[in-house]
């Protein structure tokens, strides 16, 4: 959502849907902050929502335990030193894997009527689909390709990172990036092991646990990348 003044001078609220999976809350930050820099908008409010147990196949053990419920949040606003906040955001998408990593229906491409009265429970279609290896690998290559990116952009070093909040996807790909990216595992904030995979909700909850939990301090260059379906992936870089 966003706050819009009209030409009379009052204020109004706009909302926006914008769904890219498990990137959607950096796709969204990307939006508000170029609406902020155009002069658009003063301030925005960045939501990650999710409510995944909806979603899934309970007979499936291997894959309905991943993911959870969560929703997260942040106000964003022009800051008036140009060295603090979001420095820059970097989104990238491979339309060619989307089936990789998808939900076929209900969509425009496959709808299913009958999920609303309970008679297409049985249809596949209507469950996440997740091909598991070739996922990862995608993953672990670019997750490191669009956190360098945005170290490249800013003329930062992976050394400068404070913190690194990545999507909360899998454990093991964390520490794969943590590895490539040559940080400690204190660099890294993981809390998966609480709350399963929330996609978009992941980053921003993990955010604002740090900020809670000291874990981030004025001056800190925060990291934030995702990866997820479509395929599509994204960073950002903040100056706290």
């Amino acid at each position: 959502a966003s706050f819009i003044k009209n030409k009379l001078g009052a204020t109004k609220a706009a909302a926006f849907d914008l769904n890219s999976a498990c990137t959607s809350w950096l796709y969204a930050m990307n939006v508000a902050t170029d609406m902020i820099k155009a002069g658009s908008v003063k301030k925005a409010v960045v939501i990650g929502s999710e409510r995944l147990s909806l979603a899934m196949d309970w007979s499936k053990r291997e894959s309905c335990f991943l993911f959870g419920d969560g929703a997260g949040a942040a106000i964003v606003s022009k800051s008036p030193n140009a060295d603090r906040g979001i420095l820059s955001t970097h989104l990238h998408s491979q339309g060619e894997h989307a089936e990789e990593l998808t939900l076929i229906g209900p969509s425009t491409r496959r709808w299913v009527p009958e999920i609303f009265d309970g008679k297409g429970k049985d249809d596949e279609a209507i469950y996440p689909y997740m091909n598991g290896t070739f996922v990862f690998k995608h993953a672990v290559t670019r997750f490191p390709e669009v956190i360098n990116e945005a170290l490249t952009k800013n003329k930062l070093q992976s050394t400068d990172i404070d913190l690194l909040i990545p999507h909360q996807a899998n454990l093991r790909i964390s520490q794969f990036v943590q590895k490539k990216m040559g940080l400690t595992e204190h660099q890294v904030l993981s809390n998966i092991q609480k709350y399963g995979n929330t996609t978009a909700a992941s980053i921003p909850i993990a955010l604002a646990e740090a900020k809670l939990e000291g874990k981030v301090k004025e001056g800190d260059l925060i990291c934030l990348a995702a990866f997820g379906s479509g395929f599509t992936w994204a960073s950002a870089l903040i100056r706290w």
